[in-house]
């Protein structure tokens, strides 16, 4: 049980980089390789934060304002200098792992022994539960950290996802789901186009950076290498996602994207724990990726297929 809690909260820490994913990839179809340098960039400032002795709240925040930063370099190479998009994004991913480096002053940084929002919703934990260490859940026997910090973050992921669908309904949000369909209205209204897309990318990189500030304050350390892969895991669980919902409505995707999350590492976890080669994991999750996105297009040959007729 212990693994499935520990499973389903790392899945929602990540579901944010799949909605950051889901910004880019989906929104504005912007190949935007900057989330594997923003997750990293998230979990080092925060991390340095803590261990300056800052508020957890306010190392968090920092996080996620230095993945803004780091989108919106992205957003400006793209736009103002003419360079593509994908380049943009390996530029600045580059140039983040030496950054990530200086900020932490070494490739390690660990957080056991410092005050994070994992060791206060721990303890917020324990005063909800009446318990030490261990509390009845459902019929199953559980830490009370593991407990709490499921809770936690399921209430911290509701709260992201529901801002973010209340902002897609205003003017802003509008334009920008727009901007991503039909590029060349929004510009004929007036809208500038460059405008939006570095905003776009701005957010999508600041909940990338937002996870990885919860998943170091999780996990107790912040490592320069924890980025690696990201974007194919964030793109795996928006495709997931898109799967369970069957739906195009902004809601539902937001939605569906939290739930891929969830499943895919509920999976891994799964598969981990029957053996599966942690040096494998990489190379599965590429695959999987590959299949997500050729099933769609193979279905559809095989429904337009002509069927033979009688002999």
């Amino acid at each position: 049980m212990t693994l499935l809690l520990g499973a389903t909260t790392i899945g929602l820490i990540l579901a944010l980089l799949a909605l950051g994913v889901y910004l880019s990839f989906r929104i504005f179809n912007f190949p935007d390789i900057t989330a594997d340098g923003s997750i990293t960039l998230g979990a080092s400032v925060t991390a340095t934060l803590l261990v300056h002795h800052w508020s957890p709240w306010l190392a968090t925040v920092a996080g996620f304002l230095a993945g803004m930063m780091a989108g919106t370099t992205t957003g400006v190479l793209h736009t103002k200098f003419k360079i593509n998009g994908l380049l943009s994004g390996i530029l600045v991913m580059t140039a983040l792992y030496s950054i990530n480096l200086h900020i932490m002053s070494k490739s390690n940084v660990p957080l056991l022994n410092e005050i994070s929002l994992a060791t206060q919703i721990e303890h917020m934990g324990h005063a909800a539960f009446h318990a030490e260490t261990d509390v009845n859940l459902f019929g199953w026997t559980v830490g009370v950290r593991d407990a709490a910090m499921l809770l936690g973050v399921l209430l911290l992921v509701a709260m992201v996802g529901l801002v973010l669908y209340l902002f897609f309904r205003t003017n802003l949000g509008t334009a920008m789901r727009a901007t991503g369909d039909n590029p060349q209205m929004i510009r004929a209204l007036g809208v500038s186009v460059d405008f939006i897309l570095i905003l776009g990318l701005a957010l999508s990189n600041g909940l990338i950076a937002l996870a990885g500030a919860l998943l170091a304050q999780y996990q107790g350390f912040a490592d320069v290498q924890m980025g690696i892969g990201m974007v194919v895991w964030g793109l795996a669980s928006v495709i997931i996602g898109e799967a369970l919902v069957g739906s195009h409505r902004i809601g539902l995707l937001i939605t569906g994207a939290v739930m891929g999350s969830v499943l895919f590492r509920l999976l891994v976890a799964i598969a981990l724990r029957w053996g599966l080669n942690p040096n494998d994991l990489k190379l599965i999750t590429a695959a999987f990726v590959f299949v997500a996105l050729i099933a769609p297009a193979l279905l559809r040959k095989l429904k337009s297929a002509p069927k033979p007729g009688p002999a």
